[in-house]
Parts: C-alpha cells; structure tokens; sequence
C-alpha cells in the first residue's frame, strides 16, 4: 500500500488492474485502517478515473454474493448520495411507486454514510427486514413487486471499510460504486450521480453494457431529480435536459424537499408521502423519479411514466407493496 499510496500523492492513476487488485487486498484484511482511510482520502482530493472506477466496480461485483433474478425484468433506482441536500429518501419512494404499476424492482441499498437516513435506515425503522436468500427475495418481487438488497449482506467482502466510511461520515468513492455493485444485475437502471463528471463516467462505463438505463445529475447538485431546476439525463440514447415542464409540474424549492434530523423523522416523512399524504411538491418529486424509472423498464414516454407513477401514489398500490414487505418481514 504505501508504494500505491505515494504514487497516488503524486497525482499518478492506477490502472484498472491495479485498482482492481486494490481493492481486493482491502477485502482480504491485507492494509490497516490508517491505510484504508489515506487510500479513501486521496478520492476526496481528486477525481477517480474511468480505469480505476471499472476496476473497483469489477472487484466488488467478483467480491459479492450473487443472487440470480434473471427470471424477472427487474430494475434499480439507486443514487451515489453525498450531494449534501439532505433530502427525503426520494429514490426509495419512487421505487416504491414503480413497484406499484407492476415493475419489478431491485432495490439496492444501505445504511447512510454522509447523510442522516440512507434507504436501509428508513426500511429499518419501518419493519423491513432484509435477506440476501433466493427464496425470500423472490417472493418479495412475486407478492410486492419489489425486493430489498441490503448492501452489507451481499458485499460482505467490505467490512473492513464499513467502520472507516463511519468514522469519516463524508461521501468516498464507495458512493460511486454503490449504484454499480447491484448483486442482482438488474436489466434496468436509473442512476442519480452528485456530479456531472461522475455523471459523464457513468454513461461511458454503462454504454458499454447491455442495460436500459438513465443517469441523472441535478444541474443545482442533486444526485435526482429534484425538480428545483434542470437535470442532465444520459440514457442508452439520448442526452437531454429535463426541467419541471418535462413532468407537466411547477419548479419548487430546496426547502419543500428538506429531510428529516433524524430516522424516525426521516421514516414519518417516508409513510406520509407513500400515503398520498405527502405535499404536492414532494408528490411531484417522487413521481418525477418513478417516471424515469417507468419509462426506462417499460420503454414509454416519460410523460406516459408520470401518470403512471401518479396513480400508482393516489390509488394506494405503491404503500401496498410496502405493506406487504412489512408483513413478509414479520
């Protein structure tokens, strides 16, 4: 490590072999927690490359339990987090909602590291449980039409850096591998990325893929669709910019979007809006994000999606497969 670690200081890159073989020692307990945390440090510094961010992707996907979801059309909505906004679990509410017009969705996740409440935080604490075994997941995606795949129990390989990403409490770039390390292989995919850099990354590493997918970055910095003013989308073909008026919806502001202090605030904020309790700015904003997703997985107009999304909040279909998860839990 420390040779790897002087050539970094000196704004060297690592190839994707090398950043491959990296992180693997990491998994094998072969560096100690000072090392980990030098090594995380230098990606806050700098900007990871293409190479190195394919090669970490590559370890953690040879690294993870695998589980086989072939047999459905499933997709994600996962974002890198670390943008800082503290928003409200926007992307797990939408997944929710796309659940809720019939789409298989699984959904990756974790405990949040750089904000308050990441997606297994509000789960949790709303009697989610989560498994990494075949059979469960595959009755969740039969009766619910959605499936939770809880980061730590498919990546065990990372339980050494869990502590340090802890500690440190700042966005490394484990956020950017987050979306990529979907132990499901989902056919679909919706990204959210914190920065326009990472969003550009992302769509030359997924155009090299097979997947459907669209990567978002909010122009104002927010790793979704926020609604409070232009988002880039790259897609397998197109680049575009989408505003509010691409949903039919007025812009709103950052504080109409805020979050939760805590997780059981955080949770509250999460069951009234799946409710159909929520504001209509927070409506508006989980339906935006379904209807990428919608549109993705059902190859439609993102407008088609919208109203898709909207009825699948209003008519109670999206908190029913919350309902069921809970009861599958219990």
């Amino acid at each position: 490590m420390k040779t790897i670690l002087n050539r970094l200081i000196n704004h060297e890159q690592l190839t994707k072999e090398e950043a491959h073989q990296v992180l693997v020692a990491i998994s094998e307990g072969k560096y100690n927690n000072s090392q980990i945390s030098a090594f995380l440090t230098v990606y806050m510094m700098r900007s990871v490359s293409i190479a190195e961010l394919e090669g970490f992707r590559d370890a953690l996907l040879a690294l993870c339990k695998p589980v086989d979801l072939s047999g459905y059309n499933t997709i994600d909505l996962c974002g890198t987090g670390g943008d800082g906004k503290n928003t409200f679990n926007i992307s797990t509410l939408a997944s929710f909602i796309t659940a809720g017009t019939g789409i298989h969705v699984t959904k990756h996740g974790n405990y949040g590291v750089s904000s308050i409440s990441g997606s297994s935080n509000v789960l949790e604490q709303l009697g989610v449980s989560f498994s990494n075994q075949q059979d469960h997941l595959q009755q969740c995606l039969d009766k619910a039409n959605i499936c939770i795949l809880h980061a730590p129990l498919f990546h065990p390989a990372m339980k050494n850096v869990a502590p340090i990403r802890r500690e440190l409490g700042v966005k490394t770039f484990f956020n950017m591998l987050g979306p990529m390390v979907n132990p499901a292989n989902p056919k679909n995919q919706v990204v959210g990325v914190f920065s326009l850099e990472l969003a550009r990354k992302y769509g030359y590493l997924y155009q090299k893929g097979s997947k459907n997918f669209a990567i978002l970055h909010a122009i104002d910095g927010y790793d979704e669709i926020s609604l409070t003013g232009p988002v880039k989308m790259i897609s397998n073909t197109t680049e575009t910019m989408l505003n509010p008026a691409s949903f039919s919806v007025n812009k709103i502001e950052a504080s109409q979007i805020y979050g939760g202090t805590t997780v059981e605030a955080s949770a509250h904020i999460f069951y009234d809006i799946l409710n159909n309790q929520g504001t209509e700015a927070q409506n508006h904003v989980v339906c935006a994000n379904a209807a990428v997703a919608i549109s993705v997985a059902n190859q439609c107009s993102i407008l088609d999606g919208y109203e898709l999304a909207k009825e699948s909040l209003i008519s109670g279909k999206a908190v029913k497969a919350l309902h069921t998860l809970q009861k599958l839990s219990k």
